[in-house]
């Protein structure tokens, strides 16, 4: 048996999934003539509390469209060190927007509104102006960390302060969303820029949301087509991402519950030296050394089992194409593994 929890991105769309598809518009989105993803757009931003959205192909598209418009060349902006966009998004920031980033090392990602504050540089000639704070909400390399809404509160209140803007990366934000119990509108209305993505837990095949004001919304339209990303009968995906929205986010907390009940089969094994605290669908634990690492993972290859890693780092990630009789081969073959 195969059991693929190497991404939440491995997901395909649902016989329930691909009818919506074939029910979808097929105008031209570029011409803003598809009812399905203007629809789309709509509900995404009516969802977030913001005026406009836009309907991008990916979430790396998404997140370097608003640092785009957000900024100018030459311009600071500050995000954590493990963040997705510096360390997966090809060097986008400075290709594109020719931005400088400040990182700023956070125990799973997590800042916070102190360490920001003290973070951004004095008008002064010497350096470059700080314009912007991104976020990340699940923070993928923490293990899935969730943002407190109090801690995203207070960093809002700052950016306020110090006149910045405020993007939030929400690759999994409907993860934080089921598990932390606030809504998308308390968190959405926090932000002036959200990027939204489909493809995850979500099970959707492909696409981004991107919400914000309408003047945003219109500048990060001319940006997504300056970057190749004007798409034509798109609603087909659209479609897929309404169905997903309307009925898969709650269904996440299934994903959370699988992840936590392994992290405990894992702590039990002598060969896992920690377990990262697990918070929503991604699991994180540490072999003693590189060298159980890699056994493991040619063990767990053995078993059918796929996974990511690096160096003493294996990560398990839960999502909707994980069947029932998948998880419960995934846990009887932990428990059963002694030795590696």
């Amino acid at each position: 048996m195969k059991v693929d929890l190497r991404s939440d991105t491995v997901t395909k769309p649902s016989p329930q999934m691909v009818l919506e598809m074939l029910k979808a518009d097929q105008g031209d989105d570029v011409f803003e003539e598809n009812a399905t993803v203007n629809e789309l757009q709509d509900y995404c931003a009516d969802l977030f509390g913001h005026e406009a959205a836009l309907f991008c192909v990916s979430g790396t598209m998404a997140n370097q469209i608003a640092i785009n418009i957000h900024t100018r060349p030459g311009d600071e902006l500050i995000c954590a060190d493990q963040s997705h966009i510096y360390l997966y998004e090809a060097g986008g920031v400075a290709h594109f927007s020719g931005v400088q980033i400040k990182l700023l090392p956070a125990a799973r990602g997590l800042l916070s509104a102190s360490q920001i504050e003290s973070s951004i540089n004095h008008d002064d000639v010497h350096y470059p102006a700080t314009k912007l704070v991104c976020i990340e909400n699940t923070f993928n390399r923490g293990g899935g960390s969730v943002y407190p809404l109090l801690v995203l509160k207070e960093i809002r209140q700052l950016c306020d302060k110090k006149n910045l803007a405020l993007h939030l990366d929400g690759a999994r934000v409907f993860n934080a969303i089921v598990e932390a119990g606030y809504s998308p509108h308390e968190i959405g209305t926090l932000f002036d820029s959200i990027s939204v993505c489909l493809s995850k837990g979500l099970g959707a095949p492909i696409g981004t949301v991107l919400i914000g004001s309408k003047k945003f919304i219109h500048q990060a339209r001319r940006a997504r087509k300056r970057f190749g990303g004007g798409w034509r009968q798109a609603g087909f995906l659209a479609g897929c991402g309404l169905f997903a929205l309307r009925n898969n986010v709650e269904r996440l907390k299934e994903d959370h519950r699988r992840s936590k009940e392994v992290g405990e089969i894992l702590k039990t094994k002598r060969f896992v030296q920690e377990v990262v605290d697990v918070q929503t669908n991604i699991l994180i634990f540490k072999t003693k050394d590189i060298s159980e690492a890699e056994k493991l993972l040619k063990r767990l290859e053995g078993e059918g089992i796929l996974c990511g890693s690096k160096d003493r780092d294996i990560r398990f990630v839960f999502h909707l194409d994980v069947s029932e009789p998948q998880y419960h081969f995934l846990c009887d073959t932990l428990k059963n593994l002694h030795e590696i």
